[in-house]
């Protein structure tokens, strides 16, 4: 046996155990969700029997209609409530459930990044980018060029003070 032919059956052997591991895995996900849709298929039957039996004259235009202060007011956001015929606890999510849901939103949070991404790459926002920041750099230049003029006018104003001060005190001195 060559060397090529031992890697192609130690290859064929390792597709198999992972097409043995997939169709477990897919077998126990269609068991759980059979489960799943049979617990749903129950508790429907249930709120429909539930309703049946209730009188219409309940359900009238004329019948009045009581609130409880408990409809308005939310005072347990974030905690789970039993609701009747429902147990109260957590919600359990299967691990094929879990990594779909985690599949789903990691694939929708790429997908936004490189929407974003490629929007802000867009010819069109570089050239507004562009030209943002040359007006910018413009608006700074100028007002640069204004606080020199502004500083060399005090400067020459101070000196001018300076000098007429020292005159002053040197013709009193002569005087």
């Amino acid at each position: 046996m060559t060397a090529l032919t031992i890697l192609l059956a130690c290859a064929a052997t390792v597709a198999a155990v992972v097409a043995v591991v997939a169709l477990v895995l897919l077998r126990r996900a269609r068991r759980d969700s059979a489960r799943e849709a049979a617990a749903l298929r129950e508790r429907l039957e249930a709120l429909e029997s539930g309703l049946d039996r209730l009188d219409h004259r309940e359900w009238s235009a004329t019948a009045p209609v009581v609130r409880t202060e408990h409809e308005y007011v939310i005072t347990h956001l974030g905690e789970l409530e039993a609701g009747p015929g429902e147990p109260a606890g957590p919600v359990r999510l299967t691990a094929p459930a879990f990594a779909d849901a985690v599949l789903r939103e990691t694939v929708v949070q790429t997908a936004s990044l490189v929407q974003g991404l490629r929007r802000a790459l867009a010819p069109e926002s570089r050239n507004r980018i562009r030209f943002e920041m040359r007006r910018e750099i413009k608006r700074s230049r100028r007002a640069r060029k204004v606080e020199v003029r502004e500083a060399l006018r005090e400067y020459r104003a101070r000196h001018r003070a300076e000098v007429t001060a020292d005159q002053v005190t040197a013709d009193e001195g002569a005087a």
